[in-house]
């Protein structure tokens, strides 16, 4: 496969011109300027937030939908979209699909992605060359809890404060 494809995981709620979606935009926008392809879940909040700044680059866009949801088609700013049966078909291609994983603030479905891909890791059940970075500061209280019990885990995570920093680990 030719095209490198990152996966961006983040909240729906995120609402335009909050920090959070301008995060999420400025980060997709970064990606497609270094030729990327983004894949997320397709629908608002950060997901469209960062198809919006990729296809403003002229970067290409993946977006994963899910049939459980009954929601309609993926945002305007997809290039192409893969729709999966259930929650974790839905999942399991993203995290199939990503070279690296991009995590940004979100509430229990982002933490589910966050979790899965990093218990992934730290299984060995993913390429020791696929990345998880978080981007700000919203997730480090749970990384620093989490390597309170099992140090050895946190290993497997990188922190950035901006999404410019995330270039330099992929």
């Amino acid at each position: 496969m030719n095209e490198k494809i990152i996966t961006i995981f983040g909240t729906g709620r995120a609402k335009p011109g909050s920090s959070t979606y301008k995060l999420a935009y400025e980060t997709g926008k970064l990606l497609a300027r270094a030729r990327f392809t983004i894949a997320n879940g397709g629908y608002g909040g950060t997901m469209l937030a960062a198809a919006r700044g990729a296809a403003e680059a002229g970067g290409e866009t993946v977006g994963i939908t899910c049939k459980a949801f009954g929601r309609d088609k993926a945002n305007e700013y997809i290039t192409r979209e893969i729709v999966a049966d259930s929650l974790d078909e839905r999942l399991d291609t993203l995290i199939k699909l990503g070279q690296a994983y991009i995590i940004l603030p979100g509430g229990t479905g982002t933490l589910l992605e966050l979790a899965k891909v990093w218990e992934f890791k730290n299984k060995g059940f993913l390429n020791a060359d696929k990345p998880i970075i978080l981007v700000g500061k919203f997730w480090k209280p749970l990384v620093d809890l989490i390597a309170s019990d099992d140090p050895d885990s946190s290993q497997y995570i990188k922190q950035v404060d901006e999404p410019r920093q995330i270039l330099e680990l992929i």
